[in-house]
């Protein structure tokens, strides 16, 4: 794999494509196969020995699969990328593959759900312990540390509340303590963070966010230096068989086309929006890293380029039904889970009543907002709008 940081629309619009191998197709066609085959007994037997960069059967190495991860590594300034069929089973993946029994797990507070659920339910059973800290402050990952600590888990900022952790200061501890460390980066994409360039061993990155952006995948990519990757493959991912089909990994490429115009599309209109709700009187509070009025809007200036565009909103209101007749005005906001594709969403905490997988400790007052591919003063309109009827 070529690992050369190469000029961004290069990476987006052309490298790994081989067109010369695609009857010169202009796009990629899909290799829609499951299985391969070869010519002799000794070049099968080639291949069985370097199945992480040659294709044997789909579920481990597939050429337009291939062409993603060259790219996805590329953008995130890593020596490889794997890709999975979630983002979910991308941590799992890389965070399985760096533990053993016996070994602690220092994490962020508030993480993804189902990271919480990977460490709480799953590796709990399998005598991996862990430690949930507050981020804001790095020192706190260093007063976790246990004689048997192996990895640190970060996600900055998380994807409600929005809270940063120093990349730089948590992978400067780790590597003092020969800990290893993995971000989980989909609120950034690679444009806005790299997490690798700060110290950080691995990223994640639920690739149906900003990576596709068209709502149609659900994917995930783990990226890091090749040693980490061969191992992830040769025992997670290919043991668990999270793969993702070659159509999705094509879909996946499609969408990488345009991610530099939807990102910042995106975060130019949720700068507008952003300001427009923190100064509304029916917002009590914006969580959006982008404000100045942010507690650690100097951190995020510092280790990210620019701010995406999702943000939370506390709303002034009285009880669950205000909140309720706020969203459900809303037109341009969909009522979804997910984010990052063309379309706005708000995700209303109080629609989390009764058992679930999420957080269930978070004000009724809560609403997540993606900011989507929209005129902002369309949206401003909506949600102008919906707080005179909340």
């Amino acid at each position: 794999m070529d690992h050369k940081r190469d000029d961004l629309s290069h990476i987006l619009t052309h490298l790994g494509e081989d067109r010369e191998r695609g009857f010169d197709a202009v796009v990629p066609p899909i290799v829609q196969s499951g299985n391969f085959t070869y010519a002799t007994v000794a070049e099968m037997r080639r291949t069985v020995q370097h199945e992480f960069d040659r294709p044997l059967y789909t579920r481990g190495y597939n050429p337009t699969v291939a062409m993603v991860r060259r790219k996805v590594a590329a953008l995130e300034h890593a020596e490889d990328a794997l890709l999975f069929s979630s983002g979910s089973a991308a941590i799992a993946a890389g965070v399985i593959g760096m533990v053993k029994a016996g070994d602690h797990i220092v994490c962020v507070h508030k993480p993804y759900s189902w990271t919480r659920k990977l460490l709480v339910e799953l590796l709990a059973r399998f005598d991996v312990g862990h430690t949930f800290v507050d981020g804001t402050d790095a020192e706190n990952y260093r007063r976790a540390i246990r004689p048997n600590t192996t990895l640190f888990i970060t996600e900055s900022p998380n994807s409600l509340t929005f809270e940063l952790q120093d990349l730089a200061a948590i992978a400067a501890i780790a590597k003092e303590n020969g800990i290893l460390t993995l971000c989980d980066n989909s609120f950034n994409s690679p444009l806005f963070q790299n997490p690798i360039d700060l110290g950080i061993d691995m990223v994640a990155h639920s690739a149906t966010k900003y990576l596709n952006g068209h709502s149609d995948v659900v994917a995930g990519v783990l990226a890091g230096s090749a040693k980490h990757m061969r191992q992830v493959m040769a025992r997670e991912l290919m043991t668990l068989g999270a793969a993702p089909s070659p159509h999705d990994a094509w879909l996946l490429m499609r969408g990488l086309r345009t991610l530099e115009l939807r990102v910042n599309r995106s975060a130019d209109s949720a700068a507008q929006v952003a300001r427009f709700l923190e100064a509304h009187p029916r917002v009590k509070r914006v969580h959006w890293p982008g404000l100045e009025s942010h507690p650690q809007h100097a951190l995020a200036k510092r280790q990210m380029k620019r701010v995406a565009g999702l943000m939370t909103i506390e709303l002034d209101a009285p009880d669950e039904e205000a909140v309720e007749r706020f969203c459900d005005s809303l037109r341009t906001f969909l009522i979804a889970v997910s984010w990052g594709g063309y379309e706005s969403l708000q995700w209303p905490v109080c629609a989390l009543k009764g058992p679930s997988g999420y957080y269930t400790d978070l004000p009724f007052t809560m609403v997540r907002l993606y900011i989507g591919l929209e005129d902002p003063a369309m949206l401003i309109a909506d949600l102008e709008n919906a707080l005179a009827r909340m």
